[in-house]
């Protein structure tokens, strides 16, 4: 089983390519050009590199969100553009999912942190057994408050990563009750590697869609989107 996996739902980009438990290839850029501009010539350098044949691909993963309203809709063309290109199914992967599953075997709490802007967090809680990882807290958009009254609720050591770590660190640091700890740089950010084997589980499971079917998860409305409906609701 091969599979592709595709990240641009936040600040990282990220390509990779997981065949069984090896990892072929990933290219991960976390600098400031849009995604348009890296996503597609990271796949092509990488299949030059590792002489892919994209027709041997049996699927494509891709983080479907939440994130960058912008980050998911690049990335969800082009993954939808290579379903449709090679007749392979996709498979989506909660961005905070393929998140955590960067800290796979972490025996500690993990709570992924993504800046969702005005003080809020796309966030949620894992930890990892034998069976796994376990979804203690389904990924959601909340306040930083709330998702760390859930972790001094459970009082369990907990190790945070993500983008968010730094917006919010004075904030866990002054309210977070259990042991914490912060994932190191290489572990920190999205990376299309977890994205791709998380997915090889979700391919055993058959969850699968076809391009066609796929959407990415927003989570909550752009801001477009909330300043419409409140010109809307003021003009009632």
């Amino acid at each position: 089983m091969k599979i592709l996996g595709l990240d641009s739902s936040g600040l990282v980009a990220s390509v990779a390519v997981v065949e069984e438990d090896n990892l072929l290839a990933e290219y991960t850029v976390n600098y400031k050009k849009t995604h348009s501009q890296t996503l597609l010539p990271m796949l092509d350098q990488i299949v030059k590199m590792i002489d892919l044949d994209l027709d041997t691909l049996d699927a494509i993963a891709i983080a479907g969100g939440p994130g960058s309203f912008t980050g998911l809709r690049i990335g969800s063309a082009t993954a939808k553009g290579l379903g449709l290109a090679l007749g392979r199914p996709l498979i989506q992967i909660p961005t905070v999912d393929g998140l955590a599953y960067n800290l796979y075997g972490s025996r500690d709490m993990v709570c992924p942190l993504m800046d969702a802007r005005r003080n809020q967090t796309y966030t949620g809680l894992y930890e990892f057994t034998p069976k796994g990882m376990e979804v203690l807290e389904p990924q959601c958009a909340v306040g930083i408050n709330e998702i760390i009254e859930k972790i001094n609720e459970k009082n369990r050591p907990v190790v945070f990563l993500g983008d968010g770590v730094p917006v919010f660190s004075s904030f866990i640091e002054e309210n977070c009750q259990p042991p914490f700890s912060f994932a190191p740089a290489h572990l920190n950010k999205q990376r299309a590697s977890s994205v791709a084997a998380l997915a090889s589980t979700y391919y055993k499971e058959g969850k699968l869609q076809t391009a066609a079917e796929h959407s990415p998860d927003y989570l909550r409305l752009s801001q477009a989107e909330r300043e419409r409906l409140a010109k809307e609701q003021a003009d009632e």
